[in-house]
């Protein structure tokens, strides 16, 4: 069982200029954990304040009870997988995962020992005696892995590990790392900027932005019910639309009207309307609906998606299963109704949901 997390209400400020303004985060024990968010956003910041790289200007960070601001990073009990792989080319690759162990003195054969079990864990076990330049970069990365492992750290943090690898490499180790991760129960944080990447992987996400945390939540939980209409954004692709809500009833432009069930209490005025492609419907012309002009499709074997523009100017992209019916042609006038109990709504002005917790 791994370690719990508590970072509360932590400041990092470089002279003058304040990073992260007291943040605060609760990750839970064998948690894989994600600090999602932009290029910036303070998630590096914070995963180096948990390893002890920055410092920490204001709040605590506690393991278990234990607080840890003050202990040097050598001392942590870290395993640490970093972006470019760090991996020593002078030695071979079972030296490379043996070299933690070293450093804490461990007889060489018993040392020699743990690194092939890790090897063996991580799959590469066949490579104990090459070295990393005979290695292609995902093996790198699990040799890095590897590493960061056998030391039996109480956490494990891994900062954009995927990052330098290619789009197939990278669907194959992310696989490899969430699977490891539920084998040894470890406590993981894991920082990355690619949306799909976090919600493949992880147990919880923290979206964050400005050094501050959004929204933390379940993959599914983020993607369906975004807490602002920044996490709406990011995760994934949310078309906005204005509209005015009136008795649980939206209206949007070419007087279509959709009651909603999952609106709070006493919600009227203008609204914004975040649709997922997959939340449109498309009808004829004849039918209520937002009207919208076909500019372009393109077909993706299961799903066809459509790229159009509302009568305002709003370019949107709606996307449907793949079926036997024809594509519709570029130039159609169509009408677009919403799946009212998907969509999510955001208050004009605050940005913030008006969804009803819980559904």
């Amino acid at each position: 069982m791994g370690v719990a997390i508590h970072v509360d209400n932590v400041t990092k400020a470089y002279g003058k200029n304040i990073v992260i303004q007291g943040l605060s985060a609760e990750i839970k024990p064998g948690e894989f954990f994600t600090l999602l968010g932009p290029s910036g956003c303070g998630k590096t910041t914070l995963l180096r304040m948990i390893i002890g790289f920055n410092t920490i200007e204001a709040g605590e960070i506690r393991v278990n009870d234990k607080v840890i601001n003050t202990i040097p990073t050598n001392k942590r009990n870290m395993g640490m997988v970093f972006q470019n792989y760090a991996v020593f080319p002078h030695m071979s690759v079972r030296d490379n995962v043996a070299y933690g162990l070293k450093t804490r003195r461990i007889p060489k054969a018993e040392r020699y020992r743990k690194a092939d079990e890790i090897l063996k864990l991580v799959k590469i076990d066949q490579y104990a005696d090459r070295m990393p330049t005979q290695l292609s970069g995902g093996q790198q990365q699990r040799v890095a892995l590897a590493r960061a492992i056998v030391i039996e750290p109480e956490v494990l943090l891994m900062d954009e590990p995927l990052s330098n690898l290619d789009a197939k490499l990278r669907v194959e180790m992310r696989n490899v790392i969430k699977q490891i991760q539920h084998q040894i129960g470890i406590t993981t944080v894991y920082v990355t900027h690619d949306q799909e990447e976090a919600l493949a992987i992880s147990d919880r996400i923290a979206v964050m932005n400005d050094g501050v945390i959004q929204q933390i939540g379940t993959p599914k939980h983020i993607y369906q019910r975004p807490a602002n209409e920044f996490v709406s954004t990011f995760i994934g692709l949310s078309n906005l639309l204005d509209a005015e809500c009136s008795g649980n009833v939206l209206s949007f432009e070419g007087g279509y009207q959709a009651p909603v069930r999952t609106l709070r209490d006493n919600v009227a005025g203008k609204v914004h309307v975040a649709v997922r492609p997959e939340e449109f419907t498309i009808h004829p012309e004849s039918e209520a609906g937002i009207p919208a002009t076909v500019n372009s499709s393109v077909f993706l074997g299961m799903t066809q998606h459509y790229f159009m523009t509302l009568n305002g100017g709003k370019e949107i992209e709606v996307v449907e299963n793949s079926d036997l019916t024809d594509i519709i042609p570029d130039g159609s006038k169509v009408r677009l109704q919403i799946v009212p109990d998907k969509v999510n709504i955001f208050d004009a002005e605050k940005r913030t949901s008006l969804i009803r917790e819980g559904v």
